[in-house]
């Protein structure tokens, strides 16, 4: 390590614990060493828990949780925390949804999905033959959606914050101005995202220079640490009026976006009503509308219900099979019924219902794959970069956050002066039915854009409970792969009686009803492909599914597990 960089690490070491040591009282001061930092991917705790997408974000959690904020607390400050570390995902310029479940037995979900600008319409992306212009919803200015995390974090505050605001976004500020290691992993993406850095910016962002990027280089960004310091200062308003605000619009009317004054003045963070269900005594709290991920899960989960799927065995071609065929058929109906509820009348109910479910699995013979284009939606009465974190803290607060700029580096458009990246979330809409999204997902006019509608998600962020205490919290990134990975994180806790760390590192698999094929990672058993593929199932080999964050609480211990598949990290205490 050379001279400079020591000195920016001696800085930063006082910097942070200097904050963090208060209330400490008489014990040793922690701190965070933003050069030397461990990527721990699995431990167990006795009181309270963190496990994210980045260490450096953990170690905030952790800090937290040790002078006494509560896990939303906690959230809050990993929030912001990896806003800075993790560009790729964490952010201040997309949006998300948190569920929280408290030490009373209190359930809440909050809801800061982005929304389609005002000058937003249907057919923005179709060109004049009428066909989708994606690379128009994917990349570049117009692709954003007027940005929720921070205001959902002003909102999250508001009802469960205990600690003094400015503290807990202050380690974000010094990460930002200080500076801290970048990963391997971190150095890769950047450089693999150079070019379209400099293509669709109008200014040079920090994330580019002129030599490759390479592991333990220092990422200082400068104008995000001002950016967190006007929101330090003035909450939500710092953002979504002021020199920030202006800064939106400036480097919208420089690249030909159409983000307004109007639209970040007007943006509102929403409670919503979570999705509560049974799942063979454990109690399933999870999102509900405009992220999908809650009410296909319980469509699964019921479906799968009936089935002896533990006796099968963990993916035997028997248990395969039958969880194929229950993403097939959920899919279908996110597909053709799903949307934002405050633009859609999604027959939520019928959804749901308990006889419609299983009316869905009539046609499903065991052993006997069905195809794609047979399997229609349900017929009722009318009515890819993500970043996940989990945490628990010692009194049984519970949160699971999962938060998105939609594909690694969003938009790749970075704010001139105001240095965070805009998400590309408009591509979650349908820019026209039946045109695959970049993750592959069909939609329907119920998904279709409108001035101020938020687009669909597939974002799950889950807690379980048993006998009424808390089990587990659950989530991941992976655009269209996140519902299903839930969904066999979540069966092999409760089903296949798996550790946590069993749970997360298993190879995943996925289908979600058109294309009408598995995908599985590549580290997926040959012989479990084999015995599969002579039932008529097509395979194909993809990167990895998900990077999920689980905390798991059986007998009085947390065994917190971060997915071997990124940087993921826990910590706690």
């Amino acid at each position: 390590m050379n001279l400079q960089n020591k000195m920016k690490r001696i800085t930063l070491f006082f910097i942070i614990s200097g904050f963090l040591i208060w209330g400490c009282g008489p014990q040793q001061p922690v701190t965070i060493d933003a050069y030397n930092y461990q990527i721990v991917k699995h431990d167990t705790f006795q009181q309270a828990a963190v496990s994210s997408a980045h260490p450096l974000a953990s170690e905030v959690g952790r800090l937290i949780l040790e002078q006494g904020g509560t896990a939303m607390d906690a959230a809050i400050a990993v929030q912001y925390a990896l806003a800075v570390v993790y560009p790729n995902a964490g952010n201040i310029g997309g949006g998300g949804f948190m569920v929280v479940h408290t030490k009373e037995g209190q359930s809440y979900t909050i809801d800061y999905r982005e929304k389609a600008p005002g000058l937003a319409h249907r057919d923005m992306y179709l060109d004049s033959l009428g066909n989708a212009d994606l690379t128009q919803s994917q990349n570049g200015h117009l692709a954003a959606g007027v940005p929720g995390s921070v205001a959902g974090m002003e909102l999250a505050y508001n009802k469960f914050g205990t600690m003094d605001f400015k503290k807990l976004i202050q380690p974000a500020i010094d990460l930002a101005e200080k500076g801290f290691a970048i990963t391997e992993g971190e150095a890769n993406g950047l450089n693999r995202t150079k070019d379209d850095f400099v293509r669709y910016n109008t200014q040079i962002p920090a994330f580019v220079k002129d030599q490759p990027w390479k592991a333990n280089d220092t990422l200082i960004q400068t104008d995000l640490a001002n950016t967190l310091k006007r929101i330090q200062q003035n909450g939500a308003k710092g953002f979504y009026e002021g020199e920030t605000a202006r800064l939106i619009v400036e480097e919208m009317k420089r690249g030909g976006g159409i983000i307004s004054e109007q639209d970040l003045k007007g943006y509102v963070a929403q409670e919503r009503a979570p999705i509560v269900f049974d799942y063979k005594g454990y109690e399933i709290i999870t999102m509900g509308l405009p992220s999908s991920g809650g009410l296909v899960l319980q469509q699964m989960m019921e479906m799968i219900k009936p089935y002896p799927i533990a006796q099968y065995g963990f993916q035997s071609k028997e248990a395969i099979n039958l969880m194929v065929e229950v993403e097939r058929r959920a899919y279908a109906d996110r597909t053709e019924y799903m949307g934002d509820p405050d633009f859609v009348d999604v027959p939520v109910a019928e959804l749901i219902d308990t006889n419609y479910i299983r009316s869905r699995m009539l046609d499903f013979v065991p052993l006997q794959p069905s195809k794609s284009e047979d399997i229609k939606a349900g017929l009722v009465k009318e009515k890819e970069e993500t970043t996940h974190f989990s945490i628990i803290d010692k009194d049984g607060n519970m949160v699971s956050l999962t938060t998105t700029i939609n594909g690694a580096y969003g938009s790749r458009v970075v704010v001139g002066g105001a240095g965070f990246i805009l998400n590309n979330e408009m591509d979650d809409f349908s820019a026209k039915p039946g045109v695959p999204n970049k993750f592959g997902l069909l939609g329907t006019e119920a998904n279709s854009i409108a001035p101020g509608k938020r687009m669909l998600s597939a974002m799950s962020p889950t807690i379980v409970k048993k006998d009424g205490k808390p089990y587990a919290v659950v989530g991941t990134p992976g655009g269209s792969t996140i519902i299903t990975s839930v969904f066999q994180t979540l069966l092999n806790l409760l089903e296949f009686d798996m550790s946590a760390f069993d749970a997360v590192n298993k190879p995943k698999f996925h289908h979600q009803w058109k294309p009408d094929v598995i995908y599985i990672e590549k580290n997926f058993d040959p012989q479990t492909r084999k015995d599969v593929e002579t039932l008529g199932y097509i395979f194909e080999e993809r990167r990895n599914i998900g990077r999920t964050e689980v905390l798991l609480i059986r007998n009085g211990v947390i065994e917190a597990v971060g997915d071997w598949r990124g940087d993921d990290s826990v910590a706690g205490m």
